[in-house]
C-alpha cells in the first residue's frame, strides 16, 4: 500500500512511519496542511491517515476536499479528541475509520489493512485473477497455487497490477506507488523495465501467462483482454 500520513507531532509522525514501513508499506509524511495538499494534488494514495488538529488547518477540511476531488483513498482519522460529535462529523464527510490518541501501532495497522481490504478485495484476504492467487498480509504470490519466489518489488508490482487489472499504468504510475515521492531524484525508468523483466520469467517458469501488455512509450496494462 501507498501511505500518506497527515500529523504535525514529528515524533509521533516518524514512529508510524517506521512502524508502516516495517509492515512494507511506502509511507509518505506530512507535518502540516499545506504539506498534505501539496502531496495530495500530485501523488495518488491508497490509504490517508488524518491528525484533525493541524498547525495550519484542520484535517476535516483535507477530507472534503478529498472526497470533492473524487479522489479513491481510504481514511482513517487520528486525533486526541474524543468527541461523538467529532467521530459523527468525520464519519458523515467521507472518512472509512476513526482513531483516538494514544492508540498502538499495530491497531492502527490493523485497521488500514481492513479498509484496503474492504476497497480492494471485497473483504477477502485474498485475491484472485485467473491462475493467480495473491496474499497481501504473507506478501505471497502463487501460479497454479504454486509459489512465486519474488523479491519485494516484484510482488509489490504484480500486486500493483493486478489490483488495477485492465487498466493503462504509466510508467510515472507504477514508479511512484512502489518508491513514493523520491522518485523524482530519478533520471529514467529503466530499473521498472529490470523488474518487469525477472518478473515475467519468473510466471512463465510456473506456467501462468503474461498479461503484462506493453504499451509503447507509455507504460503497461495487465489484462487478458484483447
Amino acid at each position: 500500500m501507498k501511505i500518506l500520513v497527515i500529523e504535525d507531532n514529528i515524533e509521533m509522525l516518524q514512529d508510524i512511519k517506521s512502524f508502516l514501513q516495517e509492515e512494507g508499506n511506502v509511507c509518505e509524511i506530512a507535518p502540516s496542511y499545506r504539506s498534505a495538499q501539496d502531496k495530495i494534488g500530485i501523488f495518488p494514495y491508497d490509504i490517508l491517515v488524518v491528525d484533525i488538529t493541524l498547525p495550519d488547518g484542520n484535517g476535516l477540511d483535507i477530507i472534503k476536499a478529498v472526497k470533492k476531488e473524487n479522489i479513491d483513498a481510504g481514511i482513517v482519522i487520528i486525533s486526541a479528541k474524543n468527541a461523538v460529535g467529532d467521530k459523527v462529523l468525520g464519519l458523515e464527510i467521507g472518512a472509512d475509520d476513526y482513531l483516538t490518541k494514544p492508540f498502538y501501532l499495530a491497531e492502527l495497522n490493523a485497521r488500514i489493512k481492513a479498509i484496503y481490504r474492504r476497497k480492494v478485495y471485497n473483504g477477502s484476504k485474498e485475491i484472485h485473477f485467473n491462475e493467480i492467487k495473491i496474499k497481501p498480509d504473507s506478501y505471497e504470490v502463487f501460479i497454479h497455487d504454486r509459489l512465486l519466489n519474488l523479491t519485494k518489488k516484484e510482488f509489490d508490482i504484480i500486486h500493483f497490477f493486478v489490483v488495477n487489472r485492465h487498466r493503462l499504468l504509466t510508467k510515472e504510475a507504477i514508479a511512484e506507488h512502489l518508491w513514493g515521492d523520491h522518485i523524482e531524484m530519478a533520471d529514467s525508468y529503466k530499473f521498472i523495465y529490470t523488474h518487469m523483466a525477472n518478473l515475467r520469467k519468473k510466471i512463465a517458469k510456473k506456467g501462468g501467462k503474461d498479461y503484462i501488455q506493453s504499451i509503447y512509450s507509455v507504460g503497461y496494462k495487465f489484462t487478458d483482454r484483447e
